[in-house]
């Protein structure tokens, strides 16, 4: 068994992606909390929650191609 190195460099790219955004996520999401009376509040709340989900996604995402590329032998 080979570890398949195109596959593997596509799930630590999705883990690279994912990085920031598991910063930027909870940053947006405290800013609009600590600005509620302000007219954008549930716009920013909405894409803090959104960055917050595609950080989980290319997670799991990242997760998944790096594990078939170890353990799956047939391409």
């Amino acid at each position: 068994m080979s570890t398949n190195k195109q596959l593997l460099v596509k799930g630590i790219r999705y883990l690279a992606f994912a990085l920031p955004l598991m910063f930027l996520g909870p940053s947006v999401i405290h800013s609009s909390f600590k600005n509620q009376e302000h007219p954008l509040y549930i716009p920013i709340l909405g894409l803090g929650i959104i960055f917050c989900m595609l950080s989980i996604f290319l997670m799991f995402k990242g997760i998944q191609t790096i594990m078939k590329s170890l353990f799956d032998g047939k391409q």
